[in-house]
């Protein structure tokens, strides 16, 4: 249950915003964008000219805002949106459907459920393999 909710946290981190229209300035074509938006936003680069007004002021936003983070968080923003960027539109619907029921639960319930993958996240690889259900690829034989 927490990694489904993990998806929609990706997902919300990275491009929540608020349901107004951008002024028309607020959203330019990839090709206006500065050498630095582009280095930060580069796993948007094929999206960029398709993306909602609201979603590229989000991530101009992110952009303006990545010089002053620290280098773990910065690592966090290119991660979660080269995540962003190889999943369906799909997957991204389902992830901001998680998001919004999670914003929805309580803060206690929001709380347990954080410390729950926090929890999971500590667990070796092996041991998250069997929660998912899935089996540990083969070892290929060697000669």
């Amino acid at each position: 249950m927490a990694g489904k909710y993990f998806a929609a946290l990706i997902a919300s981190a990275v491009f929540w915003a608020a349901n107004v229209c951008a002024a028309p300035e607020a959203n330019p074509q990839w090709a206006q964008l500065s050498a630095e938006q582009q280095k930060v936003l580069a796993p948007l680069a094929k999206e960029w000219d398709t993306l909602r007004p609201w979603q590229r002021e989000k991530m101009l936003d992110i952009a303006r805002d990545y010089p002053k983070m620290n280098p773990q968080q910065q690592q966090r923003v290119q991660q979660r949106l080269d995540r962003w960027s190889r999943m369906t539109p799909y997957e991204r619907e389902n992830a901001r459907k998680k998001h919004e029921e999670f914003k929805a639960l309580p803060p206690e319930k929001q709380e347990e459920l954080r410390r729950k993958w926090l929890e999971y996240q500590r667990l070796p690889e092996s041991e998250r393999r069997k929660l998912r259900g899935e089996t540990p690829a083969p070892i290929p034989d060697t000669p």
